[in-house]
């Protein structure tokens, strides 16, 4: 590989780094007389593209070098084809529900805002917590991407960068809070956009197929992983997106409904063709022979950087500006929406700014921390997967007009629910070996097996917490009849509560009336009183 050498390696990596954080710092020196509500959100001011550039950065990280190459070594290219449009469509979702809840929730700025709304606040603080894992993990994963990246790339140690894009992102979201981010993203990802593009025509252009090892790799083919994946990965990466609190941020930032549909369809469109690109240098190196059939398993991760190996040194450059800025742009977005996050859902946005502030960099030590541990975290981040799998189903029944009587206690229920089901359809699976069934709980083995065991955990997560939750409405139903039969009181277990509220609010106003008439005189037919 032509690799830069020590120094222009140390001086282009950090070079960037520089320069991202004089403009990550002047964009939050522009912002320095906003309000902690402009610190924390930034609702109805962008336009579309804005938002898209936003969502591109937000949908991307250094890791996809490493996990959509190895998935076209693993299942070819309808594995690859799968996992891209599994990542980027999910991005129309925000489009399609963003507007039916920002009009339930006008006020908020991230999803657990409205679920306070809608299922009361144990509900909420139940997503809260699966959503700052999630988010934690997020952190935890980009960061140990970026290190193997630096080290792939150059052979240095990758702990200083990684210590180095901390500092970076810290010092300036701590001063512009979520706004800095978003302006940072729309410069990050219009160059990250333009640098992909040359690395990828450069690392085609160059790469020799051997025209004989495309049908013999067996990479055309279909097969049952690449089945299975139709169905596992859309529903693990869509209901995992519920949980990334960034993208309800930027949701809500939209100027406008049709700013915001327009920007996510941007954002769906070139985070799936990106994806794509980048993937397509794992069936390279199998076509060219930088991999071979039996390593296809074992080292399709690196496949983007075994094709690097013949490329001159400024294409290895190239590619590392591209690298930090998209880690950069992932790693703060990650971080604000961490931030607001807590502060919005734990705190209920009480804390002054600097405390605040404060946590913006308190967050970060634990990250680097469980970073350095990742082979054993990155196995807790499928977790979260098979969690919003069994979660995000039963909370969205909320946003029917019809389903008024589905209550917080049915989503917690459910969420739990569906987890439990996971460990029963592994006894099943596993013939009633419960150390094998807590073991698909972990995912331990990853997605891509040759059997059925993580796509009937992918199936038990959802379809199960739909049964738990229907369940559990059920009992709080029969429990609600049988004490208004034993006590004598009206069954109010269907009653829609907003028109109790009406009336509730129509009693109370009809009771000030007939307060103030008694105090102030008699009441005239315009409503003056005498």
């Amino acid at each position: 590989m032509g690799v830069p050498s020590f120094e222009a390696s140390n001086a282009i990596i950090y070079l960037t780094y520089g320069a991202l954080l004089l403009s990550g710092c002047a964009v939050a020196w522009k912002l320095r007389h906003q309000n902690k509500g402009e610190y924390l959100s930034s609702n109805r001011t962008q336009k579309a593209i804005p938002l898209a550039l936003n969502f591109i950065a937000s949908g991307l990280g250094s890791g996809i070098l490493f996990t959509y190459p190895e998935i076209s070594t693993i299942a070819g290219v309808q594995g690859l084809v799968v996992y891209s449009l599994s990542s980027g469509l999910p991005l129309l979702a925000f489009g399609w529900l963003g507007p039916i809840i920002r009009r339930k929730c006008p006020e908020g700025f991230v999803l657990t805002e409205w679920t306070r709304k809608r299922y009361g606040a144990v509900t909420a603080l139940y997503l809260s917590v699966m959503t700052l894992i999630t988010l934690f993990l997020y952190m935890v994963a980009e960061l140990s991407a970026l290190q193997q990246t630096i080290t792939a790339l150059t052979g240095l140690d990758g702990l200083p960068a990684v210590i180095f894009e901390c500092v970076v992102t810290t010092i300036y979201t701590t001063l512009g809070g979520f706004k800095v981010s978003f302006v940072t993203d729309n410069i990050q990802a219009t160059m990250v956009l333009g640098l992909i593009l040359i690395g990828v025509i450069t690392v085609g252009s160059t790469t020799h197929v051997d025209r004989s090892l495309i049908a013999s790799s067996g990479l055309l083919d279909s097969s049952l992983l690449g089945w299975q994946l139709i169905y596992i990965l859309p529903v693990a990466v869509l209901t995992n997106d519920f949980f990334i609190s960034g993208f309800w941020m930027r949701t809500f930032a939209s100027r406008s409904d049709k700013d915001l549909k327009i920007g996510t369809a941007i954002a769906a469109g070139a985070v799936t063709a990106i994806l794509v690109l980048v993937g397509s240098t794992g069936l390279l190196a199998a076509w060219s022979g930088a991999l071979t059939p039996e390593t296809y398993e074992s080292e399709g991760s690196v496949s983007f950087f075994l094709l690097l190996g013949s490329l001159p040194a400024w294409v290895i450059g190239i590619v590392l500006v591209m690298v930090v800025s998209l880690s950069t742009s992932a790693f703060d977005s990650f971080q604000s929406a961490m931030v607001s996050t807590g502060s919005n859902d734990l705190f209920r946005n009480r804390l002054s700014l600097w405390w605040i502030r404060a946590a913006v960099v308190l967050v970060i030590p634990p990250t680097i921390v469980v970073a350095l541990k990742s082979p054993s975290v990155l196995q807790v981040y499928l977790i979260s997967d098979l969690v919003s799998a069994a979660l995000i189903p039963v909370l969205l029944i909320g946003l029917s007009e019809r389903c008024y009587a589905w209550r917080g206690i049915e989503v917690v229920v459910g969420g739990l629910g569906g987890i439990l089901s996971v460990f029963l359809f592994g006894l099943v699976y596993y013939a009633g070996d419960a150390r094998l069934a807590a073991n698909l709980l972990l995912l331990e083995n990853g997605l891509y097996l040759d059997d059925w065991s993580a796509f009937g955990a992918f199936v038990a997560a959802p379809v199960g917490g739909l049964l738990w939750a229907a369940a559990a409405f059920a009992l709080r139903v029969a429990l609600a009849w049988a004490r208004a039969r034993a006590t004598g009181t009206r069954f109010a277990a269907f009653d829609d509560p907003r028109k109790v509220a009406v009336e509730t609010d129509e009693a109370a106003d009809a009771a000030t009336r007939v307060v103030t008439t008694v105090k102030g005189g008699v009441e005239d037919v315009g409503g003056r009183f005498v």
